[in-house]
């Protein structure tokens, strides 16, 4: 089952960053641009539950780090 693409053009990571979502229609997940977290989708439905949400295979860390951190240290702010 698939999502609706209307539907994919609004959602965002439910972390406090809500950055964008990517699908991969083959595994039925949607992954976090920024965090890089996993989330499932469950018969049509995403499941945008933090605590359901697999972090990133290790390969696949996403530009500033799968937790956002040296982002936060090279802007300055607390790691």
């Amino acid at each position: 089952m698939s999502v609706d693409p209307a539907l994919l053009s609004i959602l965002r990571c439910p972390d406090e960053h809500h950055a964008e979502l990517t699908l991969d229609p083959e595994a039925q997940t949607l992954t976090c641009t920024e965090c890089g977290r996993i989330f499932e989708i469950r018969d049509g439905i995403p499941v945008l539950l933090l605590d359901e949400a697999r972090p990133p295979a290790a390969g696949d860390a996403v530009e500033n780090g799968a937790d956002g951190e040296s982002a936060k240290a090279e802007e300055g702010g607390e790691a």
